[in-house]
């Protein structure tokens, strides 16, 4: 099922004006004061669902495990509405007998060692392989498909969380719908530790992490896929948000599009070089 071939994504430092980063006055909306809800909402249409954060980095995880594997919209939606019913999309360290991780998956069923399920990307990898393996996976009713995979004592069960799992799936896959998270405040982080954390979340798809602006206290990074596709890009725009609670991520802009931390949206006008540039761009308050 795995994709062959495809390098790991790297990071190449690059050097561009010291001015790579300029937007109009007010159009930055600065922090406030006011407490963050520390939640996630993925909006389609009139129909939204809300998360934690930590939910939505765990359904980012999910989403991203199985992009990198080939996996379509359809097959993260199954793994999505799976997690939703038997974790809550949280990585729990006990369940049902010997069940662990975001799938309760059973290691006396051969899912693999408890360190190994909790490792959210294995877990979400053995789910999707699972599912693979399942004849005609993808013409069967979501809950069907999930059921044939984890043989859940309640099996309509999936049926539940379907329409969120499409939701979030389809935002994370940049086909429809909009993610916003409402964050504090981040810690100082790190460019090593973002582009690692892309390398962790996309093994197999050669993205690219680079550095375009630092003016002392704030790093401005592209992120580029190889596939520098409108949905390739608003794909990947989803996945750092719904992963800036764990990245530190203060704000994430696509072609002037820029979400910011505090759950808001703008519209600005890149500069000529950031216009160009073939992937997002990000922020990080690195000191």
């Amino acid at each position: 099922m795995p994709r062959a071939g495809g390098a790991i994504a790297t990071v190449a430092f690059v050097g561009v004006a010291a001015a790579a980063v300029v937007w109009g006055p007010g159009l930055y909306a600065d922090l406030t004061d006011r407490p963050a809800s520390n939640r996630c909402t993925v909006s389609t249409g009139p129909t939204s669902y809300s998360l934690t954060a930590e939910q939505a980095n765990s359904a980012a995880i999910i989403a991203a495990v199985g992009w990198d594997y080939g996996v379509d919209e359809a097959g993260v939606t199954v793994a999505l509405a799976t997690a939703i019913q038997e974790s809550g999309l949280r990585n729990l360290d006990y369940g049902d007998r010997d069940s662990v991780g975001l799938f309760q998956q059973r290691t006396s069923q051969g899912w693999g060692t408890v360190e190994q399920i909790m490792d959210p990307r294995y877990s979400a990898a053995m789910f999707y392989v699972a599912l693979a393996k399942v004849q005609g996976w993808d013409s069967l009713p979501v809950t069907e498909a999930a059921q044939a995979v984890q043989r859940s004592g309640f099996p309509d069960a999936y049926a539940d969380h379907e329409a969120e799992g499409r939701a979030w799936a389809t935002a994370l896959g940049g086909v429809d719908g909009v993610i916003a998270c409402d964050l504090p405040a981040p810690e100082a982080t790190s460019a090593q530790g973002l582009s690692e954390r892309v390398g962790l979340d996309f093994p197999h798809a050669g993205y690219g992490v680079d550095v375009l602006d630092y003016d002392g206290s704030t790093t401005v990074l592209g992120i580029r896929p190889p596939d520098a596709s409108d949905q390739a890009l608003r794909s990947l725009q989803a996945w750092a948000i719904a992963t800036a609670s764990t990245t530190g991520v203060t704000w994430a802009d696509l072609h002037g599009s820029r979400w910011n931390r505090d759950g808001s949206w703008i519209q600005g006008s890149p500069t000529p070089e950031l216009a160009e540039y073939p992937g997002i761009w990000v922020a990080l308050t690195t000191s």
